[in-house]
Formats: C-alpha cells, sequence, structure tokens
C-alpha cells in the first residue's frame, strides 16, 4: 500500500502488526464521526490491552505487537479504529528505522495488505493505518502521519488529555464521557464533517532524510541515512567499514580503537569486534588489527562485514571508536568512516567528522537491518565518555 491508498477487508477481524529494527509500542484508538475518542476506555494500549471490539496483543519482544479489530464488535457510534505506533525508547526517532505494518486475516495469520511509511526523519510517533467503516463496509488506509511530539501529539489530536508536557498520557477521565450516541430510530446521527487535513509531518533535521546507492557515492552528513540498496535490490555483499584518523597538526601519535558492537531487536547486546577479538558471529564480522599511531594514508583499521552472513538475531551494528589512552578527540585531525564494496574497492558511502568534541569516544555510524531485509547506514558523529568498546555498549544500544 501507498500513503492514502485503501483496500476492502475480506476479514471481519483482522491483525494490525507493525514491525521494525527496534521495539515499538502500539496502540490503537476508537474514533466517532468526528475524529475523538469516548472516553478512557477507547485507548487500546499495553496497560489497557482490551477494549470495545478491539484488543492489544503484545509480541513479547519477539514478534510484533498487534492490535486486533473484530468489526463485527465495534460498538455503534465508532466510525474509525487508527493503530499507532512510536519507538520504546525515550525520544527516540524513527530517522532510520524503517517500520512496516501487516494487515492479517486474524483467524488464519493470511497478509491482506503491507504498508512501509516513506520518508521517515524526526518523528517520534506515527499514525500508521486506520481501520474505518464507509457506506456500512470496513476499510483499511495507509496513513503514515508522523508527529514529532511523540504519543502525546497523538493523543492531544484524538481528545485524549496529556497531564503536563513530557509527562505520561493519561487518558479523558472516565467521570467526564462524552453523551452516547443515541439510537439512529429516536435520534440520527447527523453526517460527520469532512475530517480536517492531518498537519504535514515535521520537517527533517539537518542532515535528515535517506537516500539510496542508484547515483553511486554518497557523502553522508551527519544524522542523515543510505539505505544499503542499488538497482531495487538490497546489498547483502561484503563490505568494508574503513576508520580512518590523522594526528592533529604538530600532535604526537595517537592510538585508536575501532570497534563494532551487534545487537539484537530489544537493543540487547550480542558481542563486540574489536583489536582483543578480531572475528564475531562465525566470521560474518571481521577486524583487520590495531593501528597505534595513526599515520599513514587510508584507513587506519578496516572491519570487514559480511551482510549476508549476519545471523537474523542481529538487527543493528554500531561502529564506535575509542581513545584508550585518554587523548581526546579535539587532539585528532580528519577522523572519518567510510563503506566500501569488498569486492571491488568501490567506495559506497562516507562521512567526514569536522568538529570533534573534547571526549574519548565517538560512534561513528550504525547499520540498521529492516524488517524488508535491506541495510540501512546512518552518520552519527555522536560522542561520549568512553575509552574502551566496553563503555559504548550501552550508548551504542540507546542509539538505535
Amino acid at each position: 500500500m501507498t500513503p492514502g491508498s485503501n483496500i476492502p477487508l475480506s476479514a471481519s477481524r483482522v491483525a494490525v502488526d507493525v514491525a521494525a529494527p527496534v521495539r515499538l509500542d502500539v496502540s490503537g484508538l476508537l474514533l466517532t464521526g468526528d475524529g475523538k475518542v469516548r472516553s478512557d476506555d477507547d485507548f487500546i494500549f499495553y496497560n489497557q490491552p482490551a477494549g470495545a471490539g478491539v484488543t492489544y496483543r503484545s509480541g513479547g519482544g519477539t514478534a510484533p505487537d498487534a492490535i486486533i479489530v473484530d468489526t463485527a464488535s465495534v460498538p455503534p457510534g465508532i466510525e474509525k479504529i487508527v493503530v499507532t505506533a512510536s519507538p520504546d525508547a525515550a525520544g527516540q526517532t524513527f530517522q532510520g528505522i524503517e517500520p512496516t505494518a501487516t494487515i492479517r486475516d486474524a483467524a488464519d495469520g493470511s497478509v491482506l495488505a503491507t504498508f512501509t511509511p516513506p520518508q521517515l526523519g524526526t518523528e517520534t510517533a506515527l499514525v500508521v493505518v486506520e481501520i474505518y467503516l464507509r457506506n456500512g463496509a470496513w476499510k483499511a488506509r495507509a496513513v503514515g502521519q508522523g508527529y514529532a511530539d511523540g504519543l502525546a501529539g497523538i493523543a492531544t489530536d484524538f481528545g485524549v488529555t496529556v497531564e503536563e508536557p513530557a509527562a505520561v498520557v493519561a487518558p479523558a477521565p472516565a467521570a467526564q464521557p462524552a453523551p452516547a450516541p443515541a439510537p439512529a430510530a429516536t435520534q440520527p446521527v447527523p453526517p460527520a464533517a469532512p475530517p480536517a487535513p492531518p498537519a504535514p509531518p515535521a520537517p527533517p533535521a539537518p542532515g535528515a532524510g535517506k537516500i539510496n546507492l542508484d547515483k553511486g557515492r554518497v557523502s553522508l552528513q551527519k544524522n542523515q541515512t543510505v539505505s544499503l540498496v542499488k538497482g531495487g535490490r538490497p546489498l547483502l555483499s561484503q563490505v568494508k567499514m574503513g576508520l580512518g584518523w590523522e594526528p592533529a597538526f604538530r600532535g604526537k601519535d595517537i592510538d585508536l580503537d575501532a570497534s563494532v558492537i551487534a545487537y539484537g531487536p530489544q537493543r540487547n547486546h550480542i558481542d563486540s569486534c574489536y583489536f582483543g577479538k578480531l572475528s564475531i558471529l562465525g566470521g560474518a564480522i571481521k577486524h583487520s588489527g590495531d593501528n597505534l599511531t595513526g599515520e599513514g594514508g587510508g584507513d587506519d583499521e578496516v572491519i570487514v562485514v559480511d551482510l549476508g552472513r549476519i545471523p537474523p538475531e542481529v538487527t543493528g551494528l554500531v561502529f564506535t571508536v575509542n581513545s584508550f589512552s585518554g587523548q581526546k578527540f579535539t587532539e585528532v585531525a580528519k577522523a572519518y568512516c567510510r563503506l566500501l564494496d569488498a569486492a571491488t574497492g568501490e567506495e559506497l558511502a562516507r562521512f567526514d567528522l569536522t568538529n570533534a568534541e573534547a571526549q574519548t569516544g565517538v560512534m561513528m555510524a550504525k547499520l540498521v537491518r529492516q524488517f524488508s531485509g535491506e541495510w540501512d547506514m546512518t552518520a552519527m558523529g555522536q560522542f561520549v565518555k568512553a575509552r574502551t568498546v566496553r563503555n559504548m555498549v550501552k550508548p551504542g544500544a540507546e542509539s538505535l
């Protein structure tokens, strides 16, 4: 499906699951003809998993969470159920994350439709799809509308009360529900006014946005993402991540260590590849060894990643550089990372770190596996206080 497209539902009971490389919070809201919830009972999420005709199903961390809609049990007066998603990590955006909603027949699990919202950036929450009633028939529509202020922004739009900025979303007090609609025989419900057009997605941050490799080498800015897709096909061959640096002008030799940290779908640490452990994941990731000075042209350290052999339980790779000796990155010049095709030596993407901070660690880039199977590379340039790869595990997980 594409944004705005719709399909008739061939099943009366459907499940909408939303999958991504990171853990998502999925919820559903039952809306009347004016686009608002009636009361707190119409907000369905992990703390309130059952409502009138709509239930929340947890994936238990190994499968995507889902909203189940039994259209035959949806009460009169409810004309739409919206399915929303937001990253579980506080403040995390959809930059570099590609969520996919799958609409299934809840009886047998067969797929009715899929939808991947395009061009996501600074959004922290999404209305992904909606199940709606039109002329007596239930349909599904792809939406993909983003909110920069998280679930609170969605809640406010649909009539849920937010106690205070950045606070936990609280449903509208049950003591003041909206009046229930009268039976049609005595008081016909007037036609609903056309819904207001959705607000445009928040503008992306500088450098944000996603491109692919079709036009050749990509020079990335901080926070920009490139999809490792060429000619419409995911790049699943062997690639090299080269990391390089030079001592600052008239500076002494500097010993930096390049590493890659592998994570699972719940941002769980799986393994780390560095100078003390040159091969991980059955050889799918290999390290070239330690460079003690940073002198000489070309890459100082190289990490080879066989994308096609990365185990399915690995969904994120964070590439880091640390100063074990304690020297700060303000003493480093020309720090960069670049991704190369290992077979041809062709440079695919490059990120030059131009502004350093007085810290001992930096997360240079991350590779995130999308639900579709392709990998995205995002330039990071995020500095942290960490002299070893062990100290990078936690901030690396928080970045995914």
